[in-house]
């Protein structure tokens, strides 16, 4: 049974004051919750502050990004070892924005993978397709080339802490959201990848989630998809309420425990 992940992902949004009200608003609305797990992906100013106020709690706060060195002379970098250094558990990788604004290549994300499961950090990889590309009936290609970089030189034994996010490209940020059915085919496609690349058993263990657009209405239809194991939320997470509202209303088509 994989337990369904819900992650927010605030980007470039949230002061270390900003971020603490939200916590005292949405921690409280959490505080029985066990049908999911959640990590919240703060600004890198916020995350020590994110971190300390939702120990001992079912909420846990990750990194947008890092470096796969240790230390180095890597001007606005931050390596592993100070994510770990701070009780960090998780780290977003790849994300299109990262692969598009800071030129992040294939071979970085793999270098990276690689460095979070050496420091006990969960990595979620993100994949996904332009629009251009699924227009062309490339998305298959694309998402096979990603994991196949994203994986290579990383042992089956090893990779029991990776999690997927599927985000196309076409659907981050535009309220145009995939269907269940395309976001089904394309979470089928990654997991027979993985497979190829790390074993069946693998493949079936690993959680993939959607990223897209993802809001309180319309994640209830995305959950109800056995492919589906939770959403990686962009303008959404923003907001205590919203928020709470998505991971509630996503529990009702897991069959899940609030």
């Amino acid at each position: 049974m994989r337990k369904p992940l819900i992650a927010g992902n605030w980007k470039m949004y949230k002061t270390p004051k900003e971020s603490l009200a939200f916590l005292n608003e949405f921690l409280p609305l959490m505080s029985d919750h066990t049908a999911h797990d959640i990590t919240i992906f703060p600004t890198m100013s916020s995350l020590g502050y994110v971190i300390e106020a939702v120990k001992g709690t079912n909420v846990s706060a990750g990194a947008q990004t890092m470096h796969w060195l240790n230390e180095g002379p890597y001007t606005g970098q931050t390596s592993p070892t100070m994510l770990a250094s701070i009780n960090c558990t998780h780290v977003l990788l790849g994300h299109s924005e990262r692969r598009i604004y800071a030129n992040e290549t294939d071979d970085m994300v793999n270098w990276k993978l690689k460095a979070a499961l050496a420091h006990d950090l969960v990595p979620i990889v993100c994949v996904g397709e332009s629009q251009e590309k699924r227009q062309a009936g490339l998305t298959e290609a694309v998402l096979n080339w990603q994991i196949a970089c994203a994986l290579n030189g990383v042992r089956s034994e090893y990779a029991a802490p990776i999690v997927i996010a599927y985000e196309p490209i076409w659907a981050i940020g535009t309220g145009s959201v995939a269907t269940p059915d395309q976001v089904s085919e394309a979470h089928g496609i990654i997991r027979r990848e993985v497979a190829a690349r790390l074993g069946q058993h693998r493949a079936d263990a690993i959680r993939i989630l959607y990223g897209g657009s993802v809001k309180p209405e319309n994640i209830a239809k995305l959950m109800v998809e056995p492919e589906i194991d939770g959403a990686l939320v962009g303008g959404a997470s923003l907001d205590a309420k919203s928020f709470a509202q998505l991971i509630h209303n996503s529990v009702r088509n897991t069959g899940g425990k609030k």
